[in-house]
């Protein structure tokens, strides 16, 4: 399972940077290349909930960290406004960001109370994850520009549900962390939710 959730992670890393820099066209009908990139960059911020885990885990900290969050949501909103995102939009979509990345750092935890705890020291969350988080933050949002054209689509969210087929197929995605990847995209459609493929 841990080497699958490794292979999963390291191509999700990989495909993120990938998509990261790669040019993206403007958002065309079927055209779901910035879906996928923004698939790619959530999966890859999810992936990060492990180290988080563990430093709190480690430092005897609670999961929910209410005023960073906070900060956050309100740096994001000032972002979205300066690249052109609804703010609305992008302070829904990162707070599905914060609440996957609980869902799995809670689950880490509940495995660790009944199992092993995690072995060897903790990423330092300060100089290591966090500014790995800072900046998929900002990638994030030019992924939000991206998306935004397709948002009020009446496909819109059977166009999320088969990029996110396609994107577990491509990476073989942990399934155990599946719903909370489909959590995150929750907010990306205007009608909320990530539609049937069927």
């Amino acid at each position: 399972m841990n080497r699958l959730h490794r292979f999963g992670a390291s191509c999700a890393l990989t495909l993120a940077a990938t998509f990261a820099f790669a040019p993206v066209p403007a958002l065309a009908d079927g055209d779901d290349t910035a879906l996928t990139n923004l698939i790619a960059l959530v999966s890859q911020r999810l992936a990060l909930a492990e180290p988080v885990a563990r430093w709190k885990w480690a430092n005897h900290q609670p999961i929910t960290d209410t005023p960073r969050e906070n900060a956050l949501l309100a740096e994001v909103e000032k972002r979205a406004a300066a690249a052109n995102v609804d703010p609305a939009f992008a302070r829904a979509f990162f707070q599905d960001q914060i609440d996957a990345s609980k869902d799995v750092q809670n689950a880490l935890f509940e495995n660790w109370r009944h199992t092993q705890p995690p072995q060897g020291p903790a990423p330092d969350l300060a100089t290591s994850t966090r500014p790995q988080l800072d900046k998929l933050t900002q990638s994030l949002m030019t992924g939000l520009v991206r998306v935004q054209p397709m948002r009020g689509a009446d496909d819109c969210p059977s166009r999320v549900a088969q990029s996110l087929a396609n994107w577990k197929a491509l990476t073989r995605y942990d399934s155990a962390h599946s719903s909370a990847l489909t959590r995150a995209l929750g907010h990306v459609c205007e009608t909320g939710g990530v539609g049937a493929t069927g």
